[in-house]
């Protein structure tokens, strides 16, 4: 009977005596794995990766530059579970390899991903085209300049092209072909334009590119001269002058500047003058002091109008 009672003593403590608990997971270094490149752009990408605490809060960045010395970084971010991570990062040059790897940091240490390569795409060539001065005056001279962009601009051949009013006859090329240079400018000076021209520059080499058209418009020469009869009230004044080229039979007008525009007091024509130009003459009879000009027009699209210089007539009372 008391072997009994002591068995059964014995049994019942195996069967409430609990186990010990199994010793914690320890804490250590993070666990880092660099991703393949996501949406790469021309200048923009997005680097992934994943990072495991490994029981402690850690944060982690993106380190990328063009060699394994990277020299750049995103922002730092934390975490304290395992992450899926992305990063988009900007400013980058078109056709250029990238390396790039993920590194985490924890109270145990620092791990940094393998190294990732990546290329950006290329950027596709333009050319830009601006022509200084413009509007110019007959005879005068510009220079059409602009910057060959996109991948591998430097050292390309380029040629200027022109198209004169009626601009009917297709562009044709203006003087010798030239390279761009280390940033692909270029440069095309003229030194004489005679009428109104459409220009482009065109980039021989495959695959071939070409500007928007710039229009250079080319202004009439325009002299004024000015007669006075008498000084008083009720004066009449001779404007004179020669227009270059010759356009005869040109509409002109002469303006008075009141209040705060210029407005007509006497209509003309030009007429013939000698090679290469046209003359004017027109009188006008005026009351008051004020500042005068010749304001020629041209219709035939050849030419743009111009105005003559301002003179300022001041009258004397009787």
């Amino acid at each position: 009977m008391l072997r009994n009672r002591i068995v059964s003593v014995a049994l019942a403590a195996v069967v409430v005596t609990p186990l010990a608990p199994a010793a914690a997971e320890a804490a250590g270094k993070p666990v880092v794995t660099t991703g393949a490149p996501a949406d790469v752009g021309q200048q923009t990408a997005t680097l992934t990766g994943s990072v495991a605490p490994n029981g402690a809060p850690t944060t982690y960045s993106f380190q990328y530059g063009p060699t394994k010395l990277y020299g750049a970084a995103t922002a730092a971010a934390s975490t304290t579970t395992k992450v899926h991570v992305t990063a988009p990062v900007g400013g980058l040059a078109p056709a250029t390899t990238y390396h790039y790897r993920l590194v985490a940091q924890n109270s145990h240490g620092t791990v940094m991903g393998t190294d990732h390569v990546l290329k950006t795409q290329r950027q596709p060539l333009g050319v830009t085209l601006v022509a200084t001065p413009n509007p110019l005056l007959y005879g005068g001279g510009t220079t059409l300049a602009g910057t060959l962009t996109g991948t591998g601009n430097a050292n390309r051949a380029v040629v200027l092209q022109g198209n004169p009013f009626p601009y009917t006859q297709g562009f044709a090329n203006v003087g010798n072909s030239q390279l761009t240079d280390a940033q692909g400018n270029f440069a095309f000076p003229l030194l004489s334009v005679m009428l109104n021209t459409q220009y482009r520059v065109l980039m021989t080499d495959r695959p071939a590119v070409v500007s928007p058209i710039v229009t250079v418009g080319v202004a009439v020469r325009l002299s004024t001269h000015v007669r006075r009869h008498r000084l008083s009230r009720g004066a009449r004044l001779r404007f004179t002058g020669i227009m270059r080229p010759a356009r005869d039979g040109a509409p002109l007008a002469v303006q008075k500047f009141s209040r705060g525009a210029w407005r007509t007091i006497g209509t003309g024509i030009t007429r013939h003058g000698g090679d290469g130009y046209s003359r004017y003459t027109k009188r006008v009879r005026i009351r008051h002091s004020g500042t005068f000009r010749v304001v020629i027009g041209v219709n035939d699209g050849n030419y743009l109008p111009n105005v003559g210089r301002s003179v300022h007539i001041r009258l004397h009372p009787r």
